[in-house]
């Protein structure tokens, strides 16, 4: 799916900050959530990306798991409103950073195979199903999916998290 002119991210950088409104999904297959990598930095992070603007967290959750994925999802409930303050590295080396993601599990289709074929910023970015209860052995972000996805809650939790 490409973007058109159109689909404005909701993001700003402004005086050493960066914001950004992001829709994410937590894929779980065989005891193992879904991750991406790409081909330049050293973590993993969840799948997901920046809500357009005029677009629902949930259909901009379904439109970057497809984009990342190649496979269509359908969501079963939102599990996490996180609030991430963070210093930014590569493309956001220096910046203050806040982003605010809602984090959607998407029901299991019985299956890890995807058709993947994502880039982002021309970089080629790969699918990893990371085993949930090793995920402390990895860089991984958000790094509360270490305890949170052992143990899944009813209802929406709200993390805030401060690097």
């Amino acid at each position: 799916m490409n973007k058109s002119k159109n689909d404005i991210d909701c993001s700003f950088k402004e005086d050493g900050k960066w914001f950004r409104y992001r829709a994410a999904a937590i894929i779980i297959e065989d005891g193992c959530v879904l991750f991406a990598k790409n081909e330049l930095d050293d973590y993993y992070y969840s799948i997901g990306g920046g809500v357009h603007l005029g677009e629902t967290t949930e259909d901009a959750v379904k439109r970057e798991v497809l984009e990342e994925t190649g496979v269509e999802y359908e969501i079963d409930r939102l599990a996490f409103i996180h609030e991430n303050f963070f210093n930014g590295t590569g493309t956001l080396d220096g910046l203050k950073c806040h982003e605010v993601a809602f984090y959607y599990i998407m029901k299991p289709r019985g299956t890890q195979k995807l058709n993947s074929n994502s880039y982002v910023q021309g970089v080629r970015e790969h699918m990893h199903w990371l085993p949930i209860d090793k995920l402390h052995q990895y860089i991984a972000y958000p790094t509360f999916f270490r305890e949170k996805l052992l143990n899944i809650k009813d209802g929406v939790e709200h993390i805030v998290t401060h690097f």
